[in-house]
């Protein structure tokens, strides 16, 4: 089979809490996105969010439905944001071919019937929320995106931030789909911690060399673990969840939001010595 799909249930944080290594990765790590020749999906209960990758490897992948969704096609009441890691592509949608570069994102709206990833070399991340209401299709780009310089070498957390899905650029039901990069010595992600209980998060952690991990923390503030993640891993963070870490090295990671809003801003900041 070219499509493929697992299922990830809600898990709450007192559950969570007792959770061992083990249990915590089967629960909030996908480990196994990129298959050549597959489109592999995870289909979780947090907000819905379904988190997959499509590796053409030089022949066209279409994207089929699968069980969890209930309707006859993918996007009969989905979104998609599909975002290339690889090298170029071309994403077709309803017969129309989208050229989508490296870090190029597409933007899918509701009620397209025949999508199918294509590119020798390129590498598409997945990302689909319910929707209700159709917007057009659109390509997004990182020289487009909105971007916000945060952090201090001082701290190892200088990064900036591209806000690709931004008031300027397109119109989404619930996704909200971003970038980090770090500058050179800095490793620290989203630190100062926060939690936004109206929205769960996705992030994919890429460019990292072989012997490299991120150390992504997770938990309530005062109940903390950790997951070690290694390079093209992704990590479901539950609503009620922080969500940092650090790495041993230089890495990127794509952030993805669906929920009950759009508003960056609609998060719950973490002193710093409130962490345990």
């Amino acid at each position: 089979m070219t499509t493929e799909f697992d299922i990830r249930f809600a898990i709450d944080p007192i559950t969570a809490a007792g959770l061992g290594t083990n249990e915590l990765r089967e629960n909030f790590l996908i480990d196994d996105l990129f298959v050549a020749g597959q489109v592999r999906w995870t289909y979780s209960h947090y907000d819905r969010m379904a988190v997959g990758g499509a590796v053409p490897a030089g022949t066209p992948l279409a994207l089929d439905t699968i069980k969890p969704t209930g309707t006859a096609n993918f996007l009969d009441r989905r979104e998609l944001i599909a975002v290339n890691i690889g090298a170029a592509g071309q994403v077709h949608v309803d017969g129309v071919e989208h050229a989508v570069g490296p870090r190029d994102m597409l933007y899918v709206g509701m009620g397209a019937k025949d999508v199918r990833f294509g590119g020798e070399g390129a590498k598409y991340y997945l990302l689909s929320a319910p929707a209700h209401a159709s917007y057009p299709t659109t390509l997004l780009q990182q020289s487009g995106a909105k971007r916000l310089d945060l952090g201090s070498q001082e701290t190892a957390n200088q990064r900036s931030i591209y806000q690709y899905v931004n008031a300027d650029s397109v119109r989404t039901c619930q996704l909200v789909v971003g970038l980090t990069q770090f500058a050179p010595g800095s490793v620290w992600n989203t630190m100062p911690a926060h939690v936004h209980d109206r929205r769960m998060e996705a992030y994919l952690y890429f460019d990292l060399k072989p012997d490299a991990f991120v150390v992504h923390l997770m938990g309530e503030p005062t109940e903390s673990r950790h997951l070690i993640v290694r390079n093209e891993q992704a990590i479901l963070s539950p609503p009620w969840s922080i969500h940092c870490g650090a790495g041993t090295g230089a890495y990127t990671f794509i952030w993805a939001m669906a929920g009950d809003n759009v508003d960056y801003t609609d998060v719950d900041k973490v002193a710093m010595e409130d962490l345990l």
